[in-house]
């Protein structure tokens, strides 16, 4: 193994006894995603072929190895449980409508439950984010512009539109913020955005689209009003009258399967454990971190990624948490998981396996990788990566030999890189 990888998780050889959820109760409901199915009961998500089958079965692996390593995830666990139980409304039709009109996900509540859950994970705390508290900030902000401006529900659409953003960006003051930058991970979280009024622009166009959501559940609100969302870095959400819709802003509307998937590949991209090289995808860098990918030549940024591992290692060995260009491995793997639970690419399975396997979780990694590269067999799509897919194969031909070894064994030193490492938001 390169020596850019590092036993991450404590407890990562060790596979937790947890058992497969392949449940095929009535409560049972099923989606399709590279060629298997999530089956979700119980606000547990198994991907599997069926109920019954064991060809495919794949379990998450996060919350057993944290509970292997001591730390307690019950708070984790129930949080994870509240985004599930919205991500199970995710219809067909629910995923394309738009957040200005969604009426059966909860985007509010899901975003805190995603705050919950790494809260949990980072702090270690023995109580857990007060998403109820945070649901009522939600509602204030709402009633506050009901206080402030209520004249402008009887004006025009463009006056209320402006009346509405300078309640939120200049009365408020919140404000855009980069999210690339791990030194501002409160932009991602939508209680720190509550909080510090700095955040992402999926969080708020989230904010954006609560007020409207609300003012039209009132009954103040007679006209429809799209959020356009920024894709550059530095504009924030705007509101526009729907009946004045141009063309070019489809690709700029948001609904709620996009909002979720924006709010988590931002968490994701944050916390991805190999920062370097943006230039390449997040599954490319975790190849070349496990040497099964061209690297550049550039000696510099080599000699200072390693330097920065070992300092890294020494510091968590000690017991502090850092993150210094190098991720944070437990909240990359939530994003990864939900991301996988959210059904949008299958590409996530592969992500979600590259950093198992620097986790140590090689059986895991290589059932991920294969369930993914089945898919796409199946699919029969173009390979529109080669790189990606070279990187791919000798990663699989790696796993294969590891686990063919005769005599293979986890290795004993099992040192925590997870507990008592706090980072406060």
């Amino acid at each position: 193994m390169s020596s850019l990888s590092c036993q991450w998780l404590c407890g990562a050889y060790v596979y937790p006894s947890g058992r497969f959820f392949n449940l095929s109760s009535s409560n049972t409901s099923t989606s399709s995603l590279a060629g298997f199915t999530i089956y979700c009961s119980n606000s547990q998500f198994t991907p599997g072929l069926g109920p019954g089958s064991s060809k495919n079965d794949l379990k998450f692996v996060l919350h057993d190895a944290l509970d292997a390593s001591g730390v307690n995830t019950t708070h984790a666990r129930i949080a994870r449980e509240g985004f599930c139980s919205q991500v199970r409304k995710l219809s067909n039709i629910e995923r394309e409508t738009s957040i200005c009109i969604n009426r059966g996900v909860d985007l509010g509540k899901a975003a805190l439950y995603i705050a919950a859950e790494d809260d949990s994970l980072v702090s270690h705390s023995s109580v857990p984010l007060p998403v109820d508290d945070f649901l009522e900030r939600l509602d204030h902000l709402s009633m506050g512009y009901c206080s402030r401006y209520s004249s402008s529900f009887t004006s025009s659409p463009e006056h209320f539109i402006h009346c509405l953003e300078k309640y939120l960006y200049v009365n408020k003051g919140f404000r855009r913020t980069g999210v690339t930058n791990q030194s501002e991970p409160r932009a991602l979280y939508l209680h720190s955005v509550l909080t510090h009024r700095s955040g992402s622009a999926s969080l708020l166009s989230l904010l954006y689209s609560e007020i409207l959501k609300m003012l039209r559940l009132w009954g103040f609100l007679s006209f429809d009003i799209e959020v356009f969302f920024p894709h550059d870095s530095s504009s924030t959400p705007r509101g526009y009258c729907k009946q004045k819709t141009k063309e070019s802003d489809q690709s700029h509307v948001m609904t709620t399967q996009s909002l979720l998937e924006e709010m988590l590949k931002d968490l994701k991209d944050a916390f991805w454990p190999f920062q370097l090289d943006h230039t390449k995808s997040p599954f490319l860098r975790a190849a070349r971190a496990a040497n099964c990918s061209e690297s550049t030549n550039d000696s510099d940024e080599s000699a200072f990624e390693l330097a920065s591992v070992k300092a890294a290692l020494h510091r968590l060995e000690r017991g502090v948490w850092t993150s210094v260009r190098f991720g944070d491995m437990r909240r990359a793997l939530s994003a990864c998981e939900r991301l996988i639970l959210l059904q949008t690419d299958p590409k996530e399975l592969r992500d979600y396996g590259a950093l198992l396997y620097h986790c140590g979780f090689y059986k895991e990694a290589l059932q991920y990788l294969t369930v993914y590269q089945d898919g796409q067999k199946e699919s029969l799509d173009l390979i529109d990566n080669v790189e990606e897919e070279e990187a791919l194969e000798k990663l699989m031909i790696r796993l294969n030999l590891i686990l063919m070894e005769e005599g293979w064994s986890p290795p004993t030193d099992n040192k925590s890189f997870l507990r008592n490492n706090s980072e406060p938001w």
